[in-house]
């Protein structure tokens, strides 16, 4: 941890209004409330113009907080009008992820760069992409990778990577066919010893927060943190224990995935699946974690699922 001047908690630009980035404003919102300026959000047009019902609740809670919403296309905006927008913040926290395509990350880390923003939270929520490195066959992890490495050839922005390991809820998302709560089954990638670090959205908020406060000041440093590390076996016992019902076990193997990913390249999901079954980077010890260090509760995959699993009705999995 590198000592600094106090943060500067004015004039803060958050990008995204989705899962996490309202997890990050509720954190932050409850944390600088006393600020003389309130929290800046970018959202899409869309967002304001034609919401759906998700996005009609999230901004009800923005402007019942004071937000002050600030619409803007990343996908048709130009390299001048993201570096006009940034020079107006003293910090940018980057929670706005892939959705406008390929590229996006990489586009708005060159405009905050270029626009000399004091301090920078870039979307890297997920794994250590320093040890997946490049060439992983995952394009994305290829393009957060360089992001990191576009971050330390430089000197006049600093920046703060956090990073959290995949969502807790990703396990259970019936595409990535890890736990598949309606089937009964549960997949380990690559093994049953192999380990995965996951984090619940509202822990990353409030850690985001809690690290952007800090003093002395976090300055271009990757921070490690996690609601649990728990491997492909373990999982299957907790799920097993807490919905009280058994799975069938299935291995894939890493040859396995990867054949399956010859034959299907464009398949997203076999992608995720290739790259979290090479167990490189998609894991850390929580002990090790800033979190952990600072006495800070998360939610372990069991305190997830007992808050989100019903019981016994086939047909309502989650609450």
């Amino acid at each position: 941890m590198q000592s600094g001047t106090r943060v500067d908690i004015e004039r803060i630009l958050l990008i995204g209004a989705g899962q996490l980035g309202m997890a990050v404003f509720r954190a932050l919102a409850r944390r600088i409330k006393s600020s003389k300026s309130p929290l800046n959000v970018l959202v899409s047009p869309q967002f304001l113009s034609d919401p759906n019902e998700i996005e009609q609740n999230s901004l009800r809670e923005l402007e019942s907080s004071g937000a002050r919403l600030v619409p803007f296309d990343l996908a048709t905006a130009s390299d001048t009008d993201l570096n006009l927008l940034f020079a107006d913040f003293n910090t940018v926290i980057n929670c706005t992820g892939f959705v406008v395509g390929p590229g996006t990350q990489l586009k708005v880390t060159r405009a905050v760069l270029a626009a000399k923003v004091p301090r920078y939270f870039p979307w890297q929520f997920g794994v250590d992409y320093d040890r997946v490195g490049m060439g992983s066959g995952q394009p994305v992890f290829d393009e957060q990778y360089e992001v990191r490495t576009l971050l330390r050839s430089q000197s006049s922005t600093e920046w703060v990577i956090v990073s959290t390991g995949m969502f807790t809820s990703f396990l259970f998302e019936p595409a990535f066919d890890v736990v598949n709560l309606e089937n009964n089954t549960i997949h380990a990638l690559g093994g049953w010893d192999n380990q995965v670090t996951v984090t619940t959205p509202e822990d990353v908020g409030r850690l985001t927060t809690e690290i952007f406060l800090e003093e002395p000041r976090i300055a271009n440093e990757v921070v490690f943190v996690a609601g649990d590390t728990i491997s492909y076996g373990r999982l299957a016992d907790v799920v097993e224990a807490v919905s009280g019902n058994k799975f069938e076990r299935i291995e894939w193997t890493l040859d396995e995935l990867r054949a399956s990913l010859a034959l299907q390249p464009q398949d997203v999901m076999l992608r995720y699946r290739v790259g979290f079954a090479t167990g490189t980077g998609m894991w850390w010890e929580k002990s090790s974690t800033y979190n952990h260090q600072k006495g800070i509760k998360t939610a372990d995959v069991e305190d997830w699922l007992r808050q989100h699993l019903v019981r016994y009705e086939p047909a309502k999995i989650f609450t």
